[in-house]
């Protein structure tokens, strides 16, 4: 495996996440503006699927918030490789920046200086997962501010009821977070793992269990809607990833995710 080949897959990646959605969640929006009944909620749900097809139409951002960049990469035990792979995603990235182009979003902590090319310490984010193979796969997960600032982690009561305390948490911030949403919810686990847990539950979207269901149900009842206007749809999606916990703590995250939820994969041999 050839380091420029990590490094093309991953402009690549970052471009098509930029500039389109995929398939699924374009379906969402459509069925969703298919059932809404709420007619400002309609047109609402109407203008952001006109603005995905400008995107892909002249291959430009469909976000002025290209988002900081994340990355998910599914490595194959027995890929065979020479290369720091954290070192050639960041190289891909500082090229995406230019060329696609990507606004420069990432800044120092503390004295707020933009590094211009979105690579910085610790970034770019890449999550890695080994599994059986020979190969690489890439996902691009750009993650813009809006949502990411919602976004938050709770220490709860082991007797309070998880679901209590996300319904609560999505009525008081959807509005701020570009709805209709897509939410990563994190249980268990200890702080930094139920984070950790939610961001993960973002990249295995969408859920189908009988509880993401339910929970799904009762966020969209809240009757926040696109943009926070009203309507039947305040959010598209909900994941929910588990680990056990200590048996005094209940750790809940919840990752914010606006309805562009923007990805892409590329497969390195």
């Amino acid at each position: 495996m050839r380091r420029s080949d990590l490094v093309e897959a991953t402009v690549d990646a970052l471009r098509q996440a930029e500039t389109s959605l995929p398939d699924w969640v374009m379906s969402s929006l459509e069925e969703a503006k298919r059932l809404e009944t709420n007619p400002v909620a309609r047109s609402h749900l109407g203008f952001m699927l006109e603005n995905v097809g400008i995107a892909q139409g002249s291959k430009i951002p469909l976000c002025q918030d290209t988002g900081l960049p994340i990355f998910h990469l599914v490595v194959g035990r027995y890929a065979r490789f020479d290369f720091d792979l954290r070192d050639a995603v960041a190289e891909g990235v500082r090229i995406a920046t230019k060329d696609v182009p990507l606004r420069p979003n990432v800044v120092d902590p503390l004295t707020r200086k933009n590094t211009e090319d979105n690579t910085g310490e610790g970034m770019p984010d890449v999550i890695i997962d080994t599994v059986d193979g020979d190969s690489i796969r890439i996902t691009a997960f750009p993650k813009g501010a809006g949502s990411e600032n919602m976004s938050l982690v709770g220490m709860i009561n082991p007797a309070d009821d998880p679901f209590d305390f996300i319904l609560k948490a999505v009525e008081e911030r959807a509005v701020n977070s570009c709805p209709p949403l897509f939410l990563g919810i994190g249980i268990g686990g200890t702080f930094d793992l139920a984070a950790r847990l939610a961001k993960r539950a973002l990249l295995r979207m969408p859920g189908s269990s009988d509880i993401e269901m339910d929970l799904l149900r009762r966020i969209n009842a809240l009757g926040i809607g696109p943009m926070g206007l009203g309507g039947d749809t305040t959010a598209l999606g909900v994941k929910i990833e588990k680990a056990s916990c200590h048996t005094a703590s209940l750790p809940v995250a919840i990752n914010f995710q606006c309805w562009a939820n923007r990805s892409a994969s590329r497969v390195v041999r």
